[in-house]
């Protein structure tokens, strides 16, 4: 059962009858990984430690630079030279105490993406790295955890979804993240620091990803195995089914 205090601090989202006190309980149950706490990890950890995730682990090797304060509006000047996750936990552990918080100071490998990957339920993709992307996609197929990867530059965003159960039942069809982009080397040199970004297209990717975290907890419909795409300069979102890839070494 939820505590008085959290019927409280929850209730404008209970009040909702696709989540409910049941849909509560399944969040505080819930253990996400955000890999990545840069511009997409700063909306998407801000919402789901809101929402009442029981357990979040943050991961990012990276420190604050001045540049970061443009997008990364958990940060401030006085963190600049600080490791990103460990920033981030500080501020959101003020934010909700009542929510755990364990940090990954370090960039993921095969072997800490494997391990921490085999302790959680979801884990969010907010990285700006095509490698670490494609390592995510196959351990959480491997896995079987639901994966959310989300990547913005300029005036566009992207979300894409990949959750295993729902592949073994298309399996003919869908197709994981290397369908998309097999190699790191066939993915478009483009990232922040090449063509830039404005802030609140990586607001409205992240929110993105929160939104979809929390639906897919509760046991709400998201569309799988769906590139989302998102055009900031005309406020346009368009769906592009992924197409499997046959000589893929993850999912065939």
């Amino acid at each position: 059962m939820l505590t008085t205090n959290e019927q409280l601090k929850y209730q404008r989202q209970i009040m909702l009858k696709q989540i409910g006190e049941q849909g509560q309980l399944a969040l505080r149950k819930a253990k996400v990984m955000i890999v990545g706490l840069g511009g997409l990890g700063h909306p998407v950890a801000m919402y789901l430690a809101a929402a009442g995730i029981g357990e979040l682990f943050l991961a990012d090797g990276d420190v604050v630079d001045i540049s970061n304060l443009q997008r990364q509006v958990l940060f401030s000047a006085d963190d600049i030279g600080e490791n990103k996750a460990q920033r981030v936990a500080d501020k959101l552990q003020v934010q909700n105490q009542d929510i755990d918080i364990e940090v990954i100071d370090e960039m993921l490998d095969e072997e800490s993406a494997d391990y921490y990957c085999s302790l959680v339920d979801i884990v969010i993709d907010c990285t700006d790295n095509i490698s670490t992307r494609l390592l995510l996609n196959k351990q959480a197929f491997t896995h079987g955890k639901t994966l959310i990867s989300g990547a913005a530059t300029g005036f566009d965003g992207q979300c894409f979804v990949l959750n295993r159960h729902l592949h073994t039942d298309n399996k003919q069809t869908s197709g994981c993240y290397q369908c998309l982009i097999p190699t790191a080397q066939d993915a478009p040199a483009l990232n922040c620091s090449t063509v830039g970004i404005l802030g609140p297209v990586l607001g409205i990717i992240g929110a993105m990803q929160a939104l979809l975290c929390i639906k897919v907890i509760c046991g709400l419909s998201v569309p799988s195995q769906k590139l989302m795409v998102f055009d900031g300069m005309y406020q346009q979102w368009q769906e592009f089914n992924i197409t499997a890839n046959e000589q893929c070494p993850i999912c065939r």
